[in-house]
């Protein structure tokens, strides 16, 4: 068992705190929100700190799960961060959507402190999180891995090494293009079978055991019948990572233009006042066209 910093008690890093607790870790939280971080060790025990450098002090582990890069990189290099205070020989895993250069500079960061460090995104939601179940990318040397691989089991269910420092992020952005893509496959397949007067449950019946199946086909199809849209993974968020995944396949060269035509459906959404909604909410836009 381990002494475990976490930075960052959102809808995913609470419950994957809750999972290390349960597994007997010794756990010390921080959250900007103090209060979120006090009724977190009320629930689950443990203790929390005022600060990520106060968290991390005495931590084997510790693990991040912010907003961006500007929030990882002030709970890290910032005055106050976590690195100021972590000994040689920590481990460090990030499991913040961010962008691969900033993974990368963390690494190097690390690097020169001996901090071990991994990029380990996360995807499956706010369902995932509670239940243990995420999948993780992983970005890092092989020691890393190895060493982080264990720790996460608490609330990973498969947990891939991708590669070097900043492969776990550009692995999700690649999860985030084809979540975008199946999404709004999802959307448009329910919209037209609405538009056609067909019985929606039986359309979803017919096709969803077949090649047009999706987990967001399976997971969503109801919901967006419903026009119910308060389940997981927001909007606002998913914009922040597909911008990420746009500004990289510039760089690299990649040609994504259903990711770049499904980022502007988005921004139709969120003009609408959607913002906070899940992500399958993209029908409500073509409801209204």
């Amino acid at each position: 068992m381990a002494r475990i910093a976490y930075l960052g008690l959102g809808v995913m890093g609470a419950p994957m705190a809750r999972h290390l607790a349960a597994a007997g870790h010794q756990v010390t939280v921080y959250n900007r929100t103090a209060e979120k971080a006090r009724a977190w060790v009320e629930a689950h025990g443990g203790s929390h700190a005022p600060t990520p450098a106060a968290a991390a002090g005495n931590a084997d582990v510790v693990i991040s799960c912010v907003g961006a890069d500007k929030d990882l990189d002030e709970v890290t290099l910032g005055p106050d961060g976590a690195f100021r205070n972590m000994r040689p020989g920590t481990l460090f895993i990030d499991h913040t959507t961010v962008s691969a250069r900033i993974a990368r500079r963390i690494a190097d960061e690390g690097r020169g402190r001996d901090i071990l460090c991994l990029d380990a995104p996360v995807s499956g939601g706010q369902a995932g999180a509670e239940n243990g179940q995420l999948a993780i990318m992983c970005g890092g040397t092989d020691i890393a891995f190895a060493s982080a691989e264990p720790v996460m089991r608490a609330y990973g269910a498969r947990i891939v090494h991708v590669g070097p420092d900043g492969h776990g992020q550009l692995a999700k952005m690649a999860n985030q293009i084809a979540i975008a893509g199946a999404v709004q496959g999802a959307a448009e397949a329910l919209h037209f079978a609405e538009q056609a007067a067909l019985d929606t449950a039986k359309v979803f019946e017919a096709i969803s055991g077949g090649s047009a199946q999706s987990w967001q086909m399976v997971n969503r199809w109801q919901t967006m019948s419903e026009d119910r849209f308060d389940f997981g993974f927001a909007v606002d968020w998913m914009r922040k990572d597909l911008g990420l995944t746009l500004e990289e396949g510039r760089a690299n060269g990649a040609t994504l233009p259903v990711t770049a035509l499904i980022d502007q459906f988005y921004a139709d959404v969120q003009a609408m006042g959607g913002g906070r909604f899940d992500t399958s909410s993209l029908i409500k836009r073509l409801r209204k066209s």
